[in-house]
């Protein structure tokens, strides 16, 4: 089992039976694909469709049945259409009782930069803005560092923000870190990983929580 998908299955666990939940593009995308048996949840696609389905098979794809990040899914039963001003109408007026996002920097007080890196072109910050604002919890799933090694969790985010002070828990392939007015706080760690550890790869300071457990999958 790779990073991504420890991530996805631990985000997966959170989603409750009659949630409204969004999933950003990417990794947040997977976590529709590990929830629980029996479980009802109302996937929303800020696009413009609300009762998001998992990936299909390559047989059964339709290109123009697509989320916001353009990547194919199918329809639940019940799925409905309707133009983005509804669509974000739903999201800016807190009926999403989740969001679950991508980021490239989170710091210590909850800051979100997840929608550009200056110097490099972007066609727009897309639904992030309102969907940190709007939603009820709002959960990073992402990897702990860069690509070349660089920590994520900052002290103070260096890029342009998406949000200040939204995040309330970060998920990634070390553990669960919550966000409190205190501060970071280490609430579950990995299988075979240490907080020293975890400590070591992240800029800003880790609290480690007395019930620090391990992180647990489905």
């Amino acid at each position: 089992m790779n990073g991504k998908e420890m991530i996805a299955r631990r985000i997966a666990r959170e989603v409750q039976d009659g949630f409204y939940v969004n999933l950003g593009i990417g990794l947040p995308t997977m976590v529709v694909s590990y929830l629980a048996p029996g479980i009802d949840v109302v996937f929303q696609s800020e696009n413009g469709m609300l009762g998001v389905g998992p990936p299909p098979d390559e047989a059964h794809t339709d290109p123009d049945l697509i989320n916001a990040g353009k990547q194919p899914v199918t329809e639940l039963a019940g799925c409905s259409y309707f133009g983005s001003e509804e669509s974000f109408a739903m999201i800016r007026g807190g009926h999403m009782d989740m969001s679950v996002l991508g980021a490239m920097q989170v710091d210590e007080q909850g800051n979100l930069a997840n929608w550009m890196i200056p110097g490099k072109m972007v066609k727009g910050m897309g639904g992030a803005m309102d969907l940190v604002a709007g939603a009820k919890r709002v959960i990073v799933a992402m990897e702990h560092q860069t690509k070349e090694g660089e920590p994520k969790i900052l002290k103070q985010c260096t890029l342009p923000l998406t949000g200040t002070r939204v995040v309330h828990d970060i998920v990634t392939e070390l553990g669960w870190i919550s966000v409190t007015a205190d501060g970071l706080v280490l609430m579950e760690i990995a299988e075979g990983i240490n907080p020293e550890e975890v400590q070591k790869r992240t800029e800003a300071k880790l609290m480690i929580s007395p019930q620090l457990q391990k992180m647990t999958i489905q």
